[in-house]
């Protein structure tokens, strides 16, 4: 069968920054597919196959509304990265590990310091040292903290909050962790020895990829209400941690998989591509995989926050006792959860699933910190190592237009391969180096790969989300200092 590619001309333009693919694109299309992005911006995805992707999304049984693409969409297995999809409990929908991702809660961790840059400038180096040293990162590398079998099921079951327990972390912490850092459904005895192995020393791991741990600072605040609430000022320090499951969450997702193709003929799905293979959410398989999910989410947070742990006490080495580092937020981007949200004028009960796609709640939407309910919850977006990050904040237009779904980062325009061909590792690091920025990465292959050229603008994607009402703007930041796996 010969793919209908995407192309402008079968979109129709709804504004400035929203286009949609009808329903009549194709005949197995169950609802619009929907794609925020300027008409510049999908030149970057044109030789991709995401738009064809986020089409094949729509054809979900049970999907509600829209399929929905953010604006650092580009290519993933099965759904595209960058995609969003909710599926209706009560009316087959179904639960499709493409749409949640094989880095299982891959997410953002933000710590602000009690420190300006100019307080820790003079020690910068040995700092982005200290951490280098104190958070392995890597391809299969492992960590410091190393677990029995008994201990990983607590933390599978548990997440942070087994951790604090251990004494990583504080209670404070888990307020301010999406779900807590816990996602009460978690089963780990539906986790395979296989997936617990991998897991067994990378608890406190970054990996490698685009994982990173970046020292940054507040260079702009947008909205000063709002960077109050969050506990943010111009010129202040904060710490960035992007990493996710690792080997576990992988693994996961792979034995899930297995086991959903081999039920699908029996469900009577008529895919178009078999990487979205799916379960009845109400199945036993669907819910095994989503009690499978929640362990290996649990393992991210737990993950994230001992990394969290280790930073502080780099930081206090380096730096002084008195250094504190609070935690803003811990967002997932590639997650599925049961939400209730409006469709149709009633409130219904769904499968989101969201894939390289960050929750962006609103002010007074039940599950953000009671902190944050005047403001909304804060949204996470990295950029690149030679350039900006953005704090937003959830808007409650985005509640009813993307179900409380906002991008995750810039998004890439260059695959892994063709950065390679492009950039040299010694002059990547030259030219970091002399926009001030201490690089710590122990080889250049993983800086290559996450170059800033292979990236979007994220600032023209941080504009489209605003503009469209999905997330305000808060605060951005710039990098000091990365600390990146090779």
């Amino acid at each position: 069968m010969v793919e209908k590619i995407v192309t402008l001309q079968d979109m129709v333009k709804i504004n400035d920054y929203l286009w949609e693919i009808p329903q009549t694109f194709r005949t197995d299309m169950r609802v619009p597919a929907r794609i925020y992005m300027t008409e510049n911006m999908i030149d970057d995805i044109k030789d991709d196959r995401s738009l064809l992707q986020l089409v094949n999304v729509a054809t979900l049984p049970g999907i509600a509304k829209f399929a929905l693409a953010m604006p650092d969409v580009h290519q993933g297995y099965g759904f595209p990265i960058g995609g969003v999809a909710a599926t209706i409990i009560d009316e087959g929908g179904v639960i499709s590990p493409g749409g949640i991702g094989y880095d299982i809660n891959c997410g953002i961790r933000l710590l602000a310091a009690n420190r300006d840059e100019k307080d820790i400038k003079p020690q910068l180096e040995k700092l982005a040292t200290a951490l280098f040293h104190a958070v392995p990162s890597g391809v299969g590398k492992g960590g410091k903290l190393k677990l029995d079998y008994s201990e990983l099921d607590r933390v599978l079951k548990d997440g942070a909050h087994y951790m604090v327990k251990l004494g990583y972390g504080t209670e404070r912490d888990l307020e301010f962790c999406e779900e807590t850092g816990r996602m009460d459904a978690a089963n780990p005895d539906l986790v395979s020895k296989r997936a617990k192995q991998r897991g067994l020393d990378q608890l406190g791991t970054l990996g490698s990829g685009n994982h990173f741990l970046e020292v940054q600072v507040v260079d702009q605040i947008f909205d000063e209400r709002v960077a109050k609430a969050f506990g943010l000022h111009e010129n202040q320090v904060v710490v960035m941690i992007h990493c996710g499951s690792r080997g576990l969450g992988h693994q996961v997702c792979t034995d899930q998989v297995k086991i959903m193709m081999s039920k699908i003929m029996q469900w009577g799905y008529v895919l178009p591509d078999r990487e979205l293979v799916c379960a009845p959410f109400v199945s036993q398989e669907g819910q095994n995989y989503y009690a499978a999910m929640a362990a290996a989410a649990n393992f991210a947070w737990a993950n994230r926050h001992v990394i969290a742990h280790w930073t502080r006490e780099a930081f206090k080495t380096v730096l002084g006792q008195d250094v504190d580092l609070d935690l803003v937020y811990d967002v997932s981007h590639n997650i599925g959860k049961v939400e209730t949200h409006s469709i149709n004028g009633k409130d219904l009960k769904v499968v989101m699933h969201r894939k390289g796609a960050t929750r962006s709640f609103g002010p007074h939407t039940q599950g953000i910190p009671k902190a944050y309910e005047q403001v909304g919850q804060p949204v996470l977006i990295p950029g690149t190592m030679g350039t900006s990050s953005y704090i937003l904040t959830g808007d409650e237009r985005g509640m009813e237009q993307s179900f409380g779904s906002c991008c995750h980062g810039a998004g890439r325009r260059l695959s892994r391969s063709k950065a390679k061909k492009i950039v040299q590792g010694p002059e990547l690091r030259r030219q970091l180096e002399k926009q001030g920025i201490v690089i710590r990465c122990d080889a250049d292959r993983g800086l290559v790969e996450e170059a800033p050229i292979a990236y979007k603008d994220v600032d023209n994607v941080v504009n489209v989300i605003t503009d469209a009402g999905i997330a305000k703007r808060v605060a951005r930041v710039r990098p000091l200092a990365v600390i990146k796996g090779g």
